[in-house]
């Protein structure tokens, strides 16, 4: 991990547990192995439409955070070499998610 990334990692982190008013909520930790809660996420993101029912409502339900701060705390893990080796499959389909949003986004900006 470079040092910008670092920053850049520790900056979300902040900005989730200002957001979210607790640190227990926003568990990135630097340490090279995932939390307990950050697996659950990615189990929960690779199995949530298994739970029924509306996504929102299930991740409060679940998580006891909101939509937000879930999206939050799993694009920060989306960035992270151990939730790629713990769910190789969903870490790169929503990195391709998130990169076909992304220029998506950007060719829209740039038409305006």
């Amino acid at each position: 991990m470079t040092a910008a990334h670092s920053a850049e990692a520790d900056h979300s982190e902040t900005s989730v547990t200002e957001q979210s008013g607790s640190s227990e909520l926003s568990e990135l930790s630097a340490s090279s192995e995932l939390s307990e809660r950050e697996r659950t996420i990615l189990d929960f993101e690779d199995q949530w439409w298994k739970f029924g029912g509306a996504k929102d409502q299930a991740i409060r339900d679940r998580f006891s955070f909101s939509a937000t701060t879930y999206y939050q705390v799993l694009n920060g893990l989306l960035d992270r070499q151990e939730a790629l080796a713990y769910k190789p499959m969903l870490v790169k389909r929503l990195r391709r998610l998130r990169t076909t949003r992304h220029r998506a986004r950007s060719a829209r900006r740039q038409e305006a």
